[in-house]
């Protein structure tokens, strides 16, 4: 199995902050992706280090990205907001991240494009993502979160959203709850010392904190919006308008392997002791998140809903001018 190579986060940040201030980059560095003389073309994708991203390296493995003709170097990185300048200039073809993270950016200036669907919360039962709080620290509801310190990987994502969205719910406000921006793998640490009174996790960590102890506070995507997507892969419009025929066959490819991760959640599962060097007897009982390629656009409406509301962008965003068709 290939070893993630990691995304130049410094770098990374800096662009996003220039990007995404005052407009798109003027010309893109996207440059076509040129073909082998086996017509094969070489393609780099980003995905974030947590289990459902396994997903990608198992169509790696079955030959999925190899039949349509396609050679995926994975890179690493925080989350979908830290590698979003490098797909915008071109430094990276795809990603795999958090929708909301698209649509800010395109609201932002930068030229980006939804590719398909990835992974989706459950809308029911025990999900694979939530807020976590001490036991002995008097924090039961989401309502309980206002005054206090709440990691999150990304702010303005889908995290803080809807953590603000349910909080309000429940009649308290919003405004109140102090985010603060952390690595998933750093958050059990930060809690512990008491850095951070409670922190947004997915899985593996969510099942590890709550195995050490810690309480559920709040499975805040189905108290906010059941079933949104959590991950989407995306490009920028210019390797997009470049690169047409790449991007359909990536598209194909990523959809076809969503599609076997899952109805074979095992196979994922039985990646991630290497992929994650995770323990084999938490990857065979871990909880993943619901595979499709196909991409739910009225559930992302509403989460663009509450961008606008809870101030993220100045209005609704552009949900369907994102979507590549």
């Amino acid at each position: 199995m290939k070893k993630l190579k990691l995304a130049v986060a410094g770098v990374a940040a800096a662009l996003l902050l220039s990007g995404c201030g005052g407009g798109s980059p003027s010309g893109s560095t996207s440059s076509s992706a040129a073909a082998g003389g086996d017509g094969v073309r070489n393609i780099s994708v980003g995905v974030i280090s947590i289990a459902p991203s396994a997903a990608v390296q198992l169509g790696i493995d079955e030959g999925i990205f190899e039949k349509h003709k396609l050679k995926v170097e994975l890179q690493s990185g925080q989350g979908g907001a830290a590698m979003l300048p490098a797909v915008s200039t071109g430094t990276m073809n795809f990603s795999v991240g958090n929708p909301l993270s698209v649509l800010l950016a395109k609201n932002k200036g930068l030229d980006m494009k939804i590719v398909s669907g990835f992974s989706n919360s459950l809308p029911t039962g025990n999900d694979i993502n939530g807020v976590v709080a001490k036991a002995n620290s008097g924090i039961t509801t989401a309502k309980d979160l206002v005054g206090k310190k709440v990691a999150v990987n990304t702010i303005n994502a889908q995290g803080d959203l809807t953590i603000k969205k349910v909080v309000s719910k429940q009649g308290g406000d919003p405004g109140g709850v102090q985010f603060l921006e952390l690595p998933f793998q750093d958050m059990g640490a930060q809690l512990a010392q008491g850095n951070v009174d409670a922190v947004w996790v997915p899985e593996p960590f969510l099942s590890g904190l709550l195995a050490d102890g810690n309480k559920l506070v709040t499975y805040n995507n189905q108290e906010a919006i059941p079933g949104p997507p959590t991950m989407v892969t995306f490009t920028s419009g210019s390797y997009a308008q470049q690169n047409p025929q790449v991007v359909a066959d990536f598209k194909a490819a990523i959809t076809e392997t969503l599609a076997l991760a899952q109805s074979n959640p095992d196979k994922v599962r039985a990646l991630l002791p290497a992929f994650m060097k995770m323990p084999e007897s938490v990857a065979k009982n871990l909880r993943l998140e619901a595979f499709d390629g196909k991409l739910d656009e009225g559930t992302l409406g509403k989460l663009g809903d509450l961008m606008a509301k809870y101030g993220i962008v100045p209005s609704a965003p552009d949900v369907s001018g994102t979507i590549l068709k």
